[in-house]
């Protein structure tokens, strides 16, 4: 049972489904937890997996827990993993403590604000049996700066479907003709949920100053796509139209076709305050479009300067205008630099290494329950189950 808030359209929440669809039925029959709404990806997967919704009706909602636990008791759990840091981080893992579930692990996508993992968070530790990182940097910042022990880290790279994503010699006619613009007009382009750390900002003061750098070039029509949706949406609409951007800058919303939207960019810019490693980035990579990205968490893992694209200091707008302005400029390099992307993600970044990471920790971690039942079986001689051996053990 995966523990999450919501499903919008966002990279942890695009991992998990991808995890979930490949994962393999004879090893691990995945559902969700969604302590909110189900959110459109989840609304999506419905059909799929068991999604449970709308445990949590309010932040100080304690409710949440008994319903937490008659649920992962009812439905017989034997792995949690809980999805990012905040209340689900929390309550999820209190919950499968109390419900006796085996196995209980926390998937970390983020360093940092807003998702670090705070003090009420972190002396769940003695709970916890894995934490899992999602490249060798986020799993060093885990333990130095989380402070979780090195023996419970656990790194497992971020996986993209690299049959979906991928170079396709229709998508650049494809996009062009959806936005109602010229095939020759570059586009760079972003796939985040719209939320605070994405920082859209950034993004839309770079397009400002690409255009007004570029009056008299064919850089002056270039048009920069958003795909996602979020909270920050009304905010990114008044400063695009305060940037007088109405007509180049395109806010696609929640969209299904991904792959075929991000094969048509030309550069994909990612301007975030902090990330682990992004999916979006290896879905671009893959694609054979380089990116563009703020220097933060273990992008520099993926993004390779000069490699892959380019690096520039967070919230550095005129570098991000720059790096962006050399490769639209230079499209001979742009496309060697897609092409390195691509060969990368496939070597290290596949959605099947991810699932195979995902399946085996959980295997193991059970196996390593099961075994120890016998030392704790209660008096009179009758094996404990690991439910019942789980609920016995103490901090």
């Amino acid at each position: 049972m995966f523990v999450i808030t919501s499903m919008p359209v966002g990279g942890a929440e695009t991992l998990l489904v991808n995890l979930m669809r490949r994962m393999d039925p004879e090893v691990m029959i995945p559902e969700v937890v969604c302590l909110k709404e189900a959110g459109p990806l989840g609304e999506q997967i419905a059909s799929e997996f068991k999604i449970h919704t709308h445990l949590l009706s309010s932040k100080y909602d304690l409710r949440v827990l008994p319903r937490l636990v008659q649920l992962m008791y009812r439905r017989w759990i034997d792995v949690v993993i809980t999805v990012g840091a905040g209340d689900k981080m929390f309550w999820g893992r209190i919950a499968a403590k109390l419900a006796g579930v085996p196995v209980i692990a926390s998937a970390l996508h983020s360093t940092g604000w807003p998702d670090g993992v705070g003090r009420l968070n972190r002396k769940l530790t003695c709970i916890t049996d894995a934490f899992i990182a999602v490249a060798d940097s986020h799993g060093e910042f885990l333990t130095s700066f989380e402070r979780f022990p090195a023996a419970k880290v656990n790194v497992i790279r971020n996986g993209v479907d690299c049959d979906r994503f991928r170079n396709s010699p229709t998508a650049r006619e494809s996009l062009r003709e959806q936005l109602g613009i010229p095939i020759d007009a570059p586009v760079v382009g972003l796939v985040a949920a719209l939320r605070s750390e994405k920082n859209h900002s950034m993004f839309l003061n770079t397009a400002a100053m690409i255009r007004d750098q570029n009056c008299d070039s064919r850089l002056g029509d270039t048009h920069w796509v958003l795909v996602g949706d979020g909270p920050e949406r009304p905010a990114i609409e008044k400063l695009r139209d305060e940037l007088n951007l109405g007509s180049r800058v395109h806010l696609l919303g929640t969209r299904h076709d991904t792959p075929e939207l991000v094969a048509g960019m030309d550069v994909f810019a990612l301007t975030s305050l902090n990330e682990a490693s992004p999916v979006s980035i290896l879905e671009s990579l893959a694609c054979g479009v380089p990116v563009v990205a703020t220097d933060v968490g273990s992008i520099s893992e993926s993004v390779i300067e000069g490699v892959t694209g380019h690096l520039v200091p967070s919230e550095d707008v005129p570098a991000m205008a720059a790096a962006v302005t050399r490769l639209l400029n230079d499209p001979a390099a742009a496309r060697r630099m897609g092409e390195n992307g691509r060969d990368r993600v496939v070597a290290t970044g596949s959605l099947d290494s991810m699932v195979r990471g995902y399946q085996s920790l959980a295997t193991r971690l059970y196996d390593s329950k099961v075994r120890s039942v016998p030392c704790l079986a209660p008096q009179g001689g009758k094996v404990s189950t690991p439910r019942e051996a789980s609920k016995s053990i103490s901090c």
